[in-house]
């Protein structure tokens, strides 16, 4: 894997534009797009590894040895979405000893970059590729990164970043107040606060408490999201520049299209073995993540171009004692089930039409459970915590 020959961050620049052509391509026109930025860990013995350290990791729920890519997603509403970018984190011991920077095959060029910065690199990378995106998404360790904020801003890019409760903003006047403080004075009242949804979910709408606040400066707002039943807030620090629009909607749009990059993780995980390198060397472990971004890349937009044709669910529920549907349908083809299209129609066992029963006898139960779930969602009474 260290030792081919092949251009890495080039094959990396093919399966972004690829990726990002046939989505758009796949879409339905005025849907927003969203670049969404996350890392993604994975367990690692030992010390031989490069960029491996104990160090927090998501996949383990906490403090553990491994190592940390920094990835970027492109989702695009309403046709699907997949990685488009990737950059291991490694840790400025690694880099500035000689001998471990040898043994791990560390480029003689690397310099030590936070996350933060790694994201900066990857979205140079697609801008030079031609990708735009109506937003740039990410959580807080990316909305606590200033020269992340600088770069999207200086490029007219509109952006929804999660920060944390402390994060200071300045309001009119002058005023200076963390993000807390902002919502307990100005949000007080529930008429301030609306149910909107942040997108749809394998159980229905995922609707959330909703509320924003302006700053001082006139492209910048707070955007709050409150849970309905627990009253948990989150905090998201936006950016719209002059001349786009700017709607509450639209920002709350914006921030539920970050959750489907965790989706991706999970795909790519669970369906491709992204966590699974077994490489040591710093090029080598890049070139994994390129092939597994090529399989993903393959089946999302493949998931995306049969969406509106394989389809078939019964209308929702409109009453929570409504009767089910005879016929319940079927959800429409997703990137796992591609996958098990594709490895029948290349393998020998189990055959192809064996595979499609089956993807057919999962699409219709998953159909109905989903019917089940939006009915029950009908009954539960929420109230909007103060």
């Amino acid at each position: 894997m260290n030792r081919a020959s092949w251009d890495t961050l080039g094959a990396m620049s093919a399966i972004r534009r690829f990726a990002v052509t046939r989505l758009d391509a796949a879409a339905r026109p005025g849907g927003l797009s969203v670049g969404a930025l996350d890392e993604s860990g994975q367990e690692k013995k030992g010390t031989a590894t490069a960029g491996v350290k104990r160090q927090h990791l998501g996949c383990a729920g906490g403090i553990d040895n491994g190592i940390n890519l920094v990835h970027l997603a492109y989702i695009r509403a309403g046709a699907g979405h997949t990685l488009i970018g990737s950059r291991q984190w490694i840790p400025t011991e690694q880099i500035s000893d000689p001998i471990k920077a040898i043994t791990t095959g560390l480029p003689l060029e690397l310099t030590f970059a936070t996350k933060g910065e790694l994201a900066i690199d990857l979205l140079t990378d697609a801008y030079a590729d031609g990708v735009r995106m109506d937003f740039v998404a990410g959580d807080e360790v990316y909305g606590a990164c200033p020269h992340l904020r600088a770069f999207l801003e200086e490029r007219d890019q509109a952006y929804v970043l999660r920060v944390r409760a402390t994060f200071a903003l300045t309001l009119g006047g002058g005023t200076c107040l963390s993000c807390e403080q902002a919502v307990a004075k100005h949000l007080r009242q529930k008429r301030t606060w609306t149910i909107r949804s942040a997108g749809d979910g394998s159980k229905g709408e995922r609707t959330y408490a909703w509320a924003w606040i302006a700053t001082a400066s006139r492209s910048h707002y707070l955007l709050v999201r409150k849970h309905r039943t627990t009253g948990e807030s989150a905090f998201h620090y936006c950016f719209v520049p002059a001349g786009q629009p700017v709607t509450l909607a639209r920002l709350v749009a914006a921030a539920g299209l970050r959750w489907p990059i965790e989706e991706t993780f999970e795909f790519g995980k669970d369906l491709f073995g992204l966590d699974q390198a077994q490489v040591r060397l710093y090029e080598a472990i890049l070139r994994h993540t390129v092939l597994v971004m090529a399989a993903l890349a393959i089946c999302a937009v493949s998931a995306a171009a049969a969406r509106r044709r394989t389809d078939t669910q019964a209308p929702p529920p409109t009453r929570p004692d409504q009767r089910p549907p005879a016929d319940p349908g079927m959800i429409p083809l997703t990137v796992a089930e591609i996958k098990r299209l594709f490895n029948a129609a290349t393998t020998r066992t189990p055959s192809l039409e064996h595979t499609a029963h089956w993807s057919a006898w999962r699409r219709r139960h998953q159909a109905r459970a989903r019917w089940f779930h939006r009915r029950a969602r009908l009954a539960t009474a929420y109230t909007l915590l103060s």
